[in-house]
């Protein structure tokens, strides 16, 4: 009984010790990502303002570090934005960083007098995406209110977004019992756990982890994918597979692009999306959503208008439709329609391996 008390004793002590360097090492990689984007912010900003050469760039400062900082993942123009926007937004986390670069000169702290959250316990309470979060509020009350419940309840960043969009400020304002209220919302709130950190867009671009969590809706979503993915680069005729997920981020919202080709002759990007269900018209929405990200952050000036693809495939129908919107280059469009297969081809395939596949899996 000795000996298995002892080793149950083992267990604990090896279970406690990876939990708590785990979540140290976790907390250490988000406290570096966020002193990194800060500070690239202070430069954004410090160029804008002081470099010499900036005229040879005028405003297009942001779009040229996107194009010299492709080997850095993330250095997107909205994220290079975001880091310009959070590093105006929280001047005061200079107070944190190391004396290397304390050299920085520091800007007026327009909230410095009423700053009561000591920035090192901000810092390590919050990953960068909830600082995403916590920009999108404008008003600095409203906004401290967050930090210090945020802080104080160990929110998630699913729980800090919950409480920002369901108005809680505003009620809790409104309230008459205001820490009743505020008590009642911190026991029922969801708090971060070591997990949901490690699965965080930014943590995993900023290490260079890759993105292992599967997102397609089901193994037979996953095998139609597979089956197109293939049958697009059989046919040759320019394909070039380029990505399979594609995340697309903007404000803290991840969406994802099931496929990716580049096609070669028609230098431009093909982006497919599969659905299994009917067509929806809100599919068009979205896929011109992915279009208008592309055009804007992705593709080159000698690259081509991105072209859409929507696959969508029940057991009753299959429907495939191209994503044109803002191509009025009719001798573009009279090009793509040779270069790409037919809608009557991608239907007849989409329709028989969904067949063949749903017999497979059941």
């Amino acid at each position: 009984m000795q000996l298995i008390d002892k080793f149950e004793t083992l267990i604990f002590q090896i279970e406690e010790i990876h939990n708590i360097l785990q979540n140290r090492a976790i907390k250490s990689v988000s406290r570096n990502l966020t002193i990194r984007n800060w500070l690239i912010g202070y430069y954004i900003i410090e160029y804008e303002q002081k470099g010499e050469d900036r005229a040879k760039y005028g405003d297009r400062v942001i779009d040229n570090l996107v194009k010299r900082l492709k080997h850095i993942k993330g250095m997107s123009k909205s994220n290079l934005k975001l880091f310009r926007q959070f590093y105006t937004s929280y001047p005061q986390i200079i107070e944190v960083i190391s004396n290397d670069f304390k050299q920085i000169n520091q800007k007026s702290l327009t909230l410095s007098d009423q700053f009561i959250i000591p920035t090192e316990k901000l810092i390590n309470s919050f990953s960068f995406s909830h600082f995403i979060e916590l920009l999108k509020i404008n008003e600095p009350t409203k906004r401290l209110f967050y930090e210090i419940e945020g802080v104080k309840g160990n929110w998630s960043v699913r729980e800090l977004r919950r409480q920002i969009n369901s108005a809680t400020y505003e009620r809790i304002g409104l309230s008459k019992d205001k820490k009743d209220m505020i008590k009642t919302i911190q026991s029922k709130s969801e708090t971060i756990l070591p997990q949901q950190i490690i699965k965080d867009p930014y943590i995993l671009e900023f290490t260079g982890l890759e993105e292992k969590i599967k997102y397609s809706e089901n193994d037979l979503e996953e095998a139609l994918l597979n089956h197109f993915q293939d049958f697009l680069l059989e046919l040759g005729n320019g394909f070039c597979f380029e990505a399979r997920q594609k995340r697309i981020s903007i404000d803290n919202e991840h969406d994802r692009v099931d496929l990716v080709f580049y096609h070669r002759i028609l230098k431009c990007h093909i982006l497919i999306d599969l659905k299994i269900r009917e067509f929806s018209y809100a599919d068009i929405g979205q896929m011109n959503f992915y279009l208008n990200f592309y055009k804007n952050e992705i593709i080159q000036k000698t690259d081509n208008p991105p072209i859409g693809l929507i696959l969508c495939a029940n057991k009753n129908k299959t429907k495939v439709e191209y994503a044109t919107a803002g191509l009025d280059n009719q001798l573009f469009v009279s090009k793509y329609k040779i270069n790409l297969p037919s809608i009557k081809k991608i239907e007849t395939f989409l329709h028989d391996e969904f067949i063949n596949l749903n017999k497979g899996l059941k």
